[in-house]
């Protein structure tokens, strides 16, 4: 070989290696029923998680972002998507929509979800401790305290005598959350009146019901689609002055009166931990399916005192957080 035709090759290896290395790195398929612009904590919160594990997006590690923003019939295609980027890992996060949705693309890949919901009930996996085949995650159980959500929003306004449950029709969770609010509203002596809101203009028609039937208070059910409306509802909450309970912190922190539930930035940090761990090797049948360890009750006081409401100290002293 001659000097020169050596020392060409020899360059070309040098530029052709990085590509190489690049080209390798692993790819996370990030699948939400969210919206981007609104879901920047719990995005921070799963990088957070990842970093943990020494995975640094743009180092050592790609991710393929796509967002439904609140329409859940984008979930399937976005999902064949990632398929189709040949993603080692899939994050299905957002809720039940985007963990069923990546399920039913593919049954190799490794998919790591968040839920609201029970896991198990929905048919994402066989059981908590083993959840079997490609899925695992964090099953942040909000359903599992509507319950209390209902007691806690009676100690806020102890005149009430009936209240309003929102729920999105679309969601898998819904009859699931109906049927355990059903049941806690019949044990405490209140009527449950059922709304429903899909889309942005049935915000509207449900607070015209509300006040319409004198509902004394609402309970804004689990569902990744209000919680990137959460602007809108508590806008209208707080317009015609409706005590409402929310399932996240988040509410709250928007205006919102109280909330209680799972912390949604543990769970998405959870899921950055557990896709660190699949990247390393290990298998999701081998990851329990991870329950809080404690719920978070977020009250703001500023809030109450603009609808009139006095909070108890037996809700104020359990609080994680009290925004004055």
């Amino acid at each position: 070989m001659k000097r020169r035709n050596f020392v060409f090759l020899l360059g070309s290896a040098f530029v052709v290696l990085p590509r190489v290395a690049r080209a390798q790195q692993p790819i996370i398929g990030f699948l939400s029923s969210r919206s981007a612009g609104e879901s920047a904590s719990v995005v921070a919160a799963f990088l957070q998680g990842l970093r943990e594990r020494g995975y640094v997006e743009g180092q050592n590690l790609a991710i393929e972002y796509r967002w439904a923003d609140g329409r859940y019939d984008r979930l399937p295609t976005l999902a064949a998507e990632l398929v189709d980027r040949h993603a080692t890992v899939i994050v299905a996060v957002g809720g039940e929509p985007s963990a069923l949705a990546a399920k039913a693309v593919t049954s190799t890949i490794p998919i790591v979800f968040t839920t609201g919901g029970d896991p198990v009930k929905l048919g994402l996996v066989a059981s908590l401790a083993r959840p079997g085949n490609n899925l695992t995650g964090v099953a942040l159980l909000f359903a599992e305290v509507q319950a209390k959500r209902l007691q806690m929003l009676q100690e806020l306004v102890p005149a009430i005598t009936a209240v309003a449950l929102l729920v999105n029709p679309t969601n898998a969770a819904t009859d699931q959350d109906t049927r355990e609010m059903e049941v806690a509203a019949r044990s405490l002596g209140l009527q449950l009146q059922l709304l429903q809101a899909a889309t942005d203009n049935d915000f509207d028609t449900a607070f015209a019901t509300i006040l319409g039937r004198r509902l004394g208070g609402l309970i804004v059910a689990q569902d990744p689609f209000f919680i990137a409306r959460r602007d809108q509802l508590v806008t209208l909450a707080a317009r015609h002055a409706v005590p409402t309970i929310y399932f996240s912190g988040e509410f709250v922190r928007a205006g919102g009166l109280i909330s209680y539930g799972g912390s949604l930035a543990a769970g998405y940090r959870q899921v950055g931990l557990y896709a660190g761990r699949i990247l390393e090797g290990t298998k999701p049948a081998d990851l329990p399916v991870v329950q809080p360890t404690k719920f978070e009750l977020v009250v703001n006081l500023k809030t109450a005192e603009a609808l009139g409401l006095t909070v108890p100290q037996t809700i104020l002293g359990r609080a994680d957080e009290v925004i004055e």
